[in-house]
């Protein structure tokens, strides 16, 4: 370990770039390239017309581009304009409304930021940028407005973070999140892992990724052995917000990581039209118990500029959860919870 308490491997090639060409040999890369990226295409792909669903927006589609993974749009059910997987992709002209209290950076990361991709809100862990892109652009994204370029690109541009974490131990955890950490290759990946895990203090690394969801081929054997090399135990903490993503490959890909041996969390955000029916819930809890996977919270949405038309009323929230309490068992059953700056933890709206 040197001077910054991270792996020597950081001193030997200070200039490498955590992302690499794509590699044509790498099937998630190339299911990557192929994702689409125009409404119309998408729209044809499900056998639906622009007059079925006239509230697709151009303007909001070049603020926010539109990203589906071939994968996660096979799971969608052809036709149906109002299908809950759809909905959380698609743009419309709801976005392009100025709402109060919707804003740019809703859940205070500016303020958390303490060094070059690293955020701090909570006691004994961080939360580190690992990527500025995702595999999917979902609507609601809280971070779609997040200054990726002023973060690391390089190994070398994560030493001053790096540092700061190894120089207080009272720092637990280091939790990668983004965009989406699995966006990075695996061999730059690997090599912040490495980082991180020699710094002794650092017991748990915890993945924030939607990628096993939307892109599942990304959960591959490199993946898996790279997760396994890691002295610090590895805790997968994935984002689906309905059963009808949890089919066929992205299903396997959970179980891979089930039982490879890492525990596996699910957040959800509760989100207007797509799962805020207690069957809805039920259904998702259900699926995901069944694979070995925990559901962990269900998120109150972040006011995020150009979302609002998503929220879901707290009371609403709270009515959904006690009708949970009553048709499923307490491991069951997520945490509804909300992120408010500033404080400590998230907040429980249960007991409000």
């Amino acid at each position: 370990m040197n001077s910054l308490g991270t792996a020597p491997h950081t001193a030997r090639q200070p200039t490498m770039s955590l992302s690499q060409p794509v590699n044509p040999e790498s099937s998630w890369q190339r299911d990557l390239a192929a994702a689409i990226r125009n409404p119309k295409a998408l729209l044809a792909a499900l056998g639906l017309s622009e007059q079925e669903i006239p509230e697709i927006s151009a303007e909001a589609t070049a603020e926010f581009p539109l990203l589906v993974p071939l994968s996660f749009l096979n799971r969608m059910e052809a036709g149906n304009p109002h299908d809950p997987l759809l909905r959380q992709v698609l743009p419309v002209e709801a976005e392009q409304t100025t709402v109060p209290g919707f804003t740019v950076d809703a859940v205070g990361d500016g303020a958390a930021r303490q060094s070059a991709g690293l955020l701090q809100k909570y006691h004994g862990r961080v939360l580190m940028i690992a990527a500025g892109s995702c595999a999917i652009h979902c609507r609601y994204c809280f971070r779609r407005s997040y200054p990726y370029s002023d973060e690391p690109k390089r190994l070398r541009d994560w030493e001053p973070a790096l540092h700061q974490v190894a120089e207080d131990e009272t720092i637990r955890e280091v939790i990668l999140s983004g965009g989406d950490p699995l966006m990075l290759p695996s061999p730059g990946l690997a090599a912040l892992v490495e980082c991180i895990d020699a710094i002794d203090h650092v017991d748990r690394i915890r993945l924030h990724t939607r990628l096993p969801i939307v892109l599942p081929s990304r959960v591959d054997t490199e993946l898996l052995q790279l997760l396994q090399s890691v002295r610090a135990q590895v805790v997968v903490v994935v984002h689906a917000n309905h059963a009808n993503e949890i089919q066929d490959d992205c299903r396997d890909a959970l179980q891979q990581l089930v039982l490879s041996g890492f525990p596996v969390l699910n957040q959800a955000v509760l989100l207007k039209d797509i799962n805020d029916t207690v069957e809805a819930l039920e259904r998702l809890s259900n699926v995901l118990i069944n694979i070995g996977v925990l559901p962990y919270y269900l998120h109150q949405l972040d006011r995020v500029a150009g979302t609002a038309h998503f929220e879901v009323s707290a009371e609403t929230a709270r009515s959904l959860v006690a009708e949970l309490r009553d048709r499923l068992p307490g491991y069951a059953i997520p945490r509804l919870v909300q992120e408010i700056p500033g404080r400590g933890s998230k907040t429980s709206l249960e007991t409000l």
